[in-house]
């Protein structure tokens, strides 16, 4: 007798049934980018990223009411200013765009859970995450002090999470001494633990404005041949307090989230990223393939592979159509 695989597969009810990974609202977490403007109509289409869009405070909160309304539980914030200097102020600036985005939406929307990810990039005239020196060398140890005080600067503008994405070696102690030491023992931390110098970052840039004028970020992100690296990476982070450990980008380092799933008790997130997002979309609107279909396959393969947590620009979408609840 030979194994008949086929018999439960049979029906669509069988196979959701006996389905071993499923998606739902509450693993989804969507990306939002808030800028500073004085029109507050402003809602600005990133062309690389069809779907997405830059938006004043006003119009910030009309997309993530939208996006509430249909199950929205949790989202991530980036900032671009209308102003950008070497030190990154805006950052850490109490009426920053993003701390003023924070302290909207908490008011507006109490249940939402709000995280907003703590950087430089898109706050330097340079696009580094970090404080650069002469010679155009980036200064990690210098740059702790002030991503601690952007994480503070979040927490008490509304954010229930902070997310370093900045790779700076020791930033995920300096913001738990930080966040710790003003009262918010128990404000978790999701670090960029694993974060690749990825090509796929490309529409990213665009859409915050953050590509860095000189060189690269090489130095700080890391090498995307390297398998064993990320263990090292995610292990200082764990030690040094985060409360989830990132992955990013998804779809190329399935390895990747399955090694961090294997060998850390913590959950783990994974950010589908905006090439990741803008290959799709393209592709979709070419015809060349099924979209939703595609989407959810790749969105699947993410939690099949071990992350808890996704990250992705195709939350609300998911959302308004039904996909996920």
């Amino acid at each position: 007798m030979f194994y008949r695989g086929r018999r439960l597969r049979s029906t669509p009810v069988l196979r959701e049934m006996v389905r071993e990974t499923s998606l739902s609202a509450s693993d989804m977490i969507m990306l939002y980018f808030v800028e500073e403007t004085d029109d507050k109509n402003y809602r600005k289409a990133v062309a690389s990223m069809p779907g997405q869009f830059r938006y004043s405070l006003d119009e910030l909160e009309k997309a993530v009411g939208k996006d509430v309304d249909k199950g929205l539980r949790s989202c991530m914030l980036f900032g671009i200013p209308a102003h950008k200097d070497a030190a990154g102020s805006g950052a850490y600036g109490e009426n920053g765009i993003v701390q003023e985005a924070l302290h909207r939406l908490r008011t507006k929307f109490p249940s939402l859970y709000l995280i907003s990810d703590v950087c430089l990039c898109e706050y330097t005239d340079h696009g580094h995450c970090g404080l650069v020196t002469p010679k155009g060398e980036i200064r990690n140890d210098a740059t702790l002090e002030l991503l601690a005080r952007a994480a503070v600067s979040h927490v008490q503008a509304g954010a229930d999470m902070v997310a370093p994405s900045d790779m700076m070696d020791g930033r995920v102690l300096a913001i738990r001494e930080a966040l710790d030491h003003k009262g918010f023992a128990n404000t978790p931390i999701m670090s960029y633990a694993v974060k690749y110098a990825s090509a796929f970052y490309g529409p990213f840039r665009e859409a915050a404005g953050s590509a860095p004028s000189f060189g690269d970020r090489k130095s700080y992100q890391m090498d995307p041949a390297n398998r064993r690296e990320a263990l090292r990476e995610a292990a200082a982070d764990a030690e040094e307090g985060a409360d989830i450990l990132m992955v990013k980008p998804a779809g190329c380092y399935l390895d990747i989230i399955r090694d961090l799933r294997e060998n850390f008790d913590l959950p783990v997130a994974a950010y589908q990223v905006s090439g990741e997002y803008a290959m799709i979309k393209a592709a979709g609107q070419m015809g060349w393939i099924d979209e939703t279909a595609v989407l959810l396959e790749s969105l699947i393969g993410i939690k099949r592979a071990g992350a808890d947590l996704i990250l992705s620009y195709f939350t609300s979408e998911l959302l308004q159509q039904g996909i996920v609840e």
